[in-house]
């Protein structure tokens, strides 16, 4: 890349330079010879006055010498402007223009790098007699050997200065190229270190991809963590299924009541663990299907937070169910119910004594929230408690650690928001889980069917 930078900043110069110099020579040969042309003219106007002294052959000898001409004589044109005598070389008898001559005109002009004027003799008898002067500039193209010079000059500093702008652009950037060969390898620890006096634009581009590694790296070590936990997870159930199982077929357990109770047991908390995983595949593949309708939040919450009283009271929490509201939500009821029961169990898992199930309404939406007496959650984590590699040891592991994982992406889906706020608004520690939902307002609702 920097043989290519030097290259076309090479290219770049040497273009201009052609450009500016062919022009400048151009103009400056242009302007020469115009300049040599006007003043040969002047000239040639004065020695017509004195035509008779320069009929002397000496005198114009002189002449030539001491005005660099190239030529200096005098002209005569018959009547009919035949030329009765020789020219200078280098011009001929069209150039002269008898018909201009005649009538009192200087005649001038270029022919290559000569130029001459023709200047008529005032007063002249049997004729048109004229004074025609040449001068020869032979110095036009001296002007090229400095600047073949200067532009040899100008191409090596335009080399070198290229030559550190490519480095200059081109390390960080080969740099940065290393690093991302290193990440996308698998190597999530490289980092790009840019140095000192890296351009902004590269050492912003070099920043997004350490990030980008570092976050990749905390991902990986999130999931690994994760999977190790799941991985506990189901081979306790499993351990348990089997243990009792083997005992029932040596016949070595005297009650199988208890040993098939336990075998259910640990059976459904496998397949909740298991349902719940292929719940988040299906979520985070977009792959699940959503029936929004009018929903009357106290239906569905009411409800779910009744089925679970049985599970409160043997965990010893007083699960409070929530006032009546005729608050109305656009949701899925059966997803809506999803997470009602999972942030109830959550708080279940972490509460003291009590859990408290309310509904909220405020301008355009409505919602319900969770709040439990537990231990709450360290200002640290609350960012993290939604995360689906998040998993808490302060609890009673009741449930699998993914729900809330599960109500965040639900509630996404239906276009609501889930908060955190611990210790409650109110000051008392534990924990407080918000949903809030689009609500209809009472006046777009249908009315009521009038009674008969």
């Amino acid at each position: 890349m920097r043989r290519r930078l030097v290259v076309a900043m090479l290219l770049l110069v040497s273009a201009a330079l052609m450009v500016a110099g062919a022009g400048s020579q151009l103009l400056v040969r242009q302007a020469t010879l115009d300049d040599a042309r006007q003043d040969v003219a002047r000239q040639a106007e004065q020695f017509a006055r004195v035509s008779d002294d320069l009929r002397r052959p000496a005198l114009l000898a002189a002449l030539r010498r001491a005005l660099r001409l190239s030529g200096a004589d005098v002209v005569r044109f018959s009547p009919r402007g035949r030329l009765l005598t020789e020219l200078p070389s280098g011009i001929s008898s069209a150039d002269l223009r008898a018909s201009d001559l005649a009538v009192g005109a200087t005649v001038s002009g270029i022919r290559g790098t000569l130029v001459y004027a023709v200047a008529p003799v005032p007063n002249a008898t049997g004729g048109v007699v004229g004074v025609v002067l040449t001068r020869e500039l032979r110095a036009l193209n001296r002007g090229f050997g400095f600047f073949l010079l200067a532009a040899l000059v100008s191409l090596g500093f335009a080399a070198l200065l290229g030559r550190r702008i490519g480095r200059r652009i081109a390390l960080p950037l080969e740099v940065a190229a290393a690093g991302t060969r290193a990440i996308a390898a698998g190597d999530l620890a490289a980092r790009i270190a840019l140095p000192a006096n890296a351009d902004p634009e590269v050492a912003s581009l070099a920043a997004s991809i350490s990030s980008l590694a570092a976050n990749l790296e905390r991902s990986r070590a999130a999931e690994r963590d994760f999977l190790l936990s799941v991985s506990h997870d189901l081979r306790t159930p499993l351990t348990a299924i089997r243990g009792y199982g083997e005992a029932l077929a040596d016949g070595a357990i005297d009650d199988s009541a208890r040993a098939g109770a336990v075998i259910t047991n640990e059976s459904r908390r496998l397949e909740r663990l298991v349902g719940d995983l292929l719940e988040l595949a299906r979520l985070g593949a977009g792959s699940f299907a959503l029936t929004p309708s009018e929903v009357r939040l106290e239906d569905v919450v009411a409800g779910t937070a009744e089925a679970l009283q049985l599970a409160a009271a043997d965990a010893g929490i007083v699960l409070t169910a929530p006032a009546a509201s005729d608050a109305v939500v656009v949701a899925d009821p059966d997803r809506l119910a999803q997470v009602v029961a999972n942030l109830i169990e959550n708080a279940l898992a972490y509460a003291t004594a009590t859990v408290d199930v309310t509904i909220t309404t405020t301008d355009g939406v409505a919602g319900f929230a969770v709040e439990d007496d537990g231990p709450g959650i360290p200002a640290a984590e609350q960012a993290a408690v939604f995360a689906r590699h998040y998993r808490s040891d302060r609890g009673r592991h009741v449930g699998t650690g993914l729900g809330l994982a599960i109500v965040a992406e639900l509630v996404a889906a239906m276009g609501g928001t889930v908060t955190v706020a611990s210790p409650r608004p109110s000051g008392l520690p534990g924990t407080r889980l918000a949903v809030e939902l689009p609500a209809i307002p009472p006046s777009g609702r249908p009315a009521p069917p009038e009674p008969r």
